[in-house]
């Protein structure tokens, strides 16, 4: 048997979600591929199985197996259809920050609805002008008695149009920077908020991406999440617990590509033999597979991290490196298992093409590789580390 991290409890979770990846995700990847509609009766199916409440505490009605298995669900989906392992990477993504900065009320009143799917979440950071540099957003918010008035715009928003409830951050003090953004939660039905055009995009084709207006959008002062100002604080705690999502979506591509390569190499045939048995074939494989393995163990030691209550420098360089690794590793392992595939990988007949398209994102959202770099970088410049040629 091989060597698994995961405890007994864990793997039996991990053959469920797998059972459910199997008989009712993978017939449909290619069709929602194709089609580029959300995906509704997948959201059904992880209702059905309660697998958006694998993190969250039983008091929401969640059944509190933790981050880490979460990412490990994520990442099992994702090997067949990264579009339905972005379903419940976004919906961890909306409830995070309800989770980190909500007050009693606003815990039982929008996490049971997450954590059951009745309700989908979005975040709304990207803007326009504003990606990487979010303190460079323009969306405002005015307070007016008991309610703020939200306008402005976001883009690239993962779930718009189909999500019931959006985090919304804008700056109730524009001369303030990042230190006068502040977040609200914000339903779909609130006066003033507006859908605008879903994106066609390469890959995640199921998954609506698309812009959001406010327009003297009325939000109740009760539905502002912290404090005025803290929007950026929480922001920032809640990618350092989010990205792992993306990488978890990323590590399930690269490990379905380097499957299907493996399980075409070993049928396919050329100079009388199969290719696997190739040396340039068996190089690609191993180097996938290292790849593919090298960052599954960065991204099990995030998600133990964040279990173990872990916060600060330590979790925020972890969770770059979780992403970094498993978004380059995605867009690597998914190349080349459409090189070993030839003319075939490049047909819409075979699935690694799919995955080499679905893989790309994992490189630009949730902060792309650039971004990660600097924050790993910027971390380690702030350590104190052994140097053992100094004296």
């Amino acid at each position: 048997m091989a060597y698994d991290i995961l405890s007994d409890e864990q793997r039996e979770v991990r053959e469920l979600v797998r059972s459910v990846v199997r008989d009712r995700v993978a017939p449909r990847a290619t069709a929602i591929d194709e089609s580029s509609e959300f995906p509704w009766d997948i959201v059904e199916t992880f209702r059905e199985h309660e697998l958006f409440g694998l993190s969250h505490a039983e008091r929401f009605g969640g059944s509190a197996i933790g981050t880490l298995m979460m990412l490990v669900a994520i990442e099992e989906v994702s090997n067949v259809c990264a579009t339905s392992g972005l379903i419940l990477a976004v919906q961890e993504l909306g409830s995070i920050p309800i989770e980190l900065a909500g007050n009693e009320e606003q815990l039982d009143r929008y996490l049971p609805r997450l954590v059951s799917g009745e309700w989908l979440a979005a975040y709304a950071l990207t803007e326009p002008g504003s990606g990487s540099d979010s303190a460079a957003m323009l969306s405002t918010a005015r307070r007016e008695g008991d309610s703020y008035f939200l306008n402005g715009g976001k883009r690239f928003i993962t779930n718009a149009g189909v999500a019931h409830l959006y985090v919304v951050f804008a700056k109730t003090d524009e001369s303030a920077g990042h230190k006068g953004v502040s977040a609200f939660l914000v339903e779909k039905d609130f006066p003033g908020f507006e859908v605008g055009r879903i994106e066609p995009k390469m890959g995640i084709k199921g998954s609506t991406t698309g812009e959001i207006f406010f327009n003297d959008c009325e939000v109740p002062a009760a539905n502002l999440l912290g404090a005025e100002g803290d929007g950026f604080k929480i922001a920032m705690r809640v990618l350092d617990r989010s990205r792992p999502g993306v990488g978890a979506q990323a590590l399930g591509i690269a490990q379905g590509a380097t499957d299907y390569a493996l399980d075409y190499a070993k049928g396919r045939e050329t100079m009388g033999k199969p290719i696997v048995q190739h040396q340039l074939i068996q190089a690609k494989l191993a180097d996938m597979e290292t790849r593919t393995e090298a960052a599954r163990l960065l991204l099990y030691k995030i998600g133990s991290m964040i279990d173990s209550g872990m916060d600060g420098p330590e979790l925020t360089k972890a969770s770059a490196q979780a992403k970094l690794a498993c978004g380059d590793a995605a867009m690597a392992v998914t190349t080349e298992a459409v090189q070993i595939l030839g003319g075939y990988g490049y047909m819409r007949e075979y699935p690694v093409e799919r995955m080499m398209r679905d893989a790309k994102i994992t490189q630009i959202y949730e902060g792309s590789q650039e971004v990660q770099r600097l924050v790993i970088a910027r971390e380690m410049s702030r350590e104190t580390r052994v140097n053992l040629f100094s004296s």
